[in-house]
């Protein structure tokens, strides 16, 4: 083999090695790391439903990757800790969640969230039960995305 063909196959060697490590960098970890670097949760918004890939993660830093796939609505994403069903949270008189009533926690959200916008929001996360909810209130549609069924339970280990 001439010193031309080991230096290619060695820069090829390493041009492999490196890409091998920078896709594993980049990878999601949907269940966790046990290193300490977090959880990333892919959560899917839709009319009308939050629809998160995994209904848990280990306590600590958690990326909610949420996808707005409308069809037509604009959403958000709350985050709130709760003991109470995520079909009970206390409600205003137009039918979405009062984020401050009893027994609810409000942890973060990201707002107005449109068709297609795919935001993260990066939490710290103890032990514990959790809703994950759209809390929109649309006036033109006298319509409560929380009362339409957008809320889901997820639990924090």
């Amino acid at each position: 083999m001439s010193d031309a063909s080991r230096r290619r196959r060695a820069v090829t060697v390493a041009v492999v090695a490196v890409l091998g490590l920078v896709a594993a960098a980049c990878s999601s970890d949907e269940g966790g790391d046990e290193g300490g670097g977090g959880s990333t949760i892919a959560v899917t918004l839709q009319e009308f439903a939050v629809i998160p890939a995994s209904s848990s993660a280990p306590a600590g830093s958690i990326t909610f990757d949420v996808t707005n796939e409308g069809p037509e609505d604009t959403h958000e994403f709350v985050v709130v800790k709760t003991d109470l069903a995520p079909d009970a949270l206390p409600t205003s008189a137009d039918g979405s969640v009062d984020e401050e009533g009893e027994g609810i926690e409000p942890v973060n959200e990201i707002e107005d969230i449109a068709v297609g916008d795919n935001p993260t929001l990066t939490v710290t996360l103890e032990a514990g039960s959790y809703a994950l909810i759209c809390n929109v209130y649309d006036e033109s549609e006298q319509e409560s995305h929380y009362q339409e069924g957008m809320f889901t339970g997820f639990t924090v280990e």
